[in-house]
């Protein structure tokens, strides 16, 4: 098994700052690629950021310039550092692994979520 540990959303204000972090542990002999992925309410789960292994990050539109994804690899933990936060940044963030297992078997694995909400 794949644990996924999320940690750091809560409430801010607009134009506030959140650092998210993701830390995967369990039966994971290599990691590909990391990300977060956020749903919000009626919302269908969208891509935020992703990053490789070999530190490649790609964005959604709509949070490029104000979020910034990174990863250590020594502590497989991602980070979204996320600043000037706007309401539509609410959401339920997820975090996700994709690698493979000692036996090469491809592993796509998703964290709890953790709230977000930009809010005066």
């Amino acid at each position: 098994q794949v644990q996924l540990v999320e940690s750091g959303g809560g409430l801010v204000q607009p134009g506030g700052s959140l650092r998210l972090s993701c830390a995967v542990s369990g039966s994971i002999s290599s990691i590909n690629a990391m990300g977060w992925y956020r749903q919000a309410p009626g919302k269908q789960r969208e891509l935020v950021a992703t990053i490789t292994s070999g530190g490649s990050g790609d964005y959604a539109d709509s949070v490029k310039g104000r979020f910034t994804i990174s990863g250590d690899n020594t502590k497989n933990t991602v980070y979204l550092q996320m600043n000037s936060l706007k309401p539509e940044d609410t959401a339920v963030y997820y975090c996700n692994v994709k690698g493979s297992d000692h036996d090469r078997r491809l592993l796509n694995y998703w964290g709890r979520g953790t709230q977000v909400t930009v809010s005066s």
